[in-house]
């Protein structure tokens, strides 16, 4: 979850979707016992994250170490 507010709140697209891997392990290794509402908002608010930053700015993601196209 923090790292699914780090990309709602800062844009940074690569925050959103290692908030989403994360859910997806944190799915993966949930009991039945577990609290399916904190797996599912985890997961919804991941998805916004990423929604929200493509949003804002449609471009892909680059990597950090990728040479910049501004001259």
């Amino acid at each position: 979850m923090i790292f699914s507010m780090c990309g709602l709140m800062m844009r940074l697209k690569w925050c959103a979707w290692v908030a989403l891997y994360c859910s997806c392990i944190s799915f993966a290794n949930s009991r039945i016992s577990d609290d399916t509402k904190q797996i599912l908002s985890s997961f919804m608010l991941s998805i916004s994250a990423i929604v929200m930053s493509y949003l804002q700015n449609p471009q892909p993601m680059t990597p950090p170490w990728a040479p910049s196209a501004n001259y």
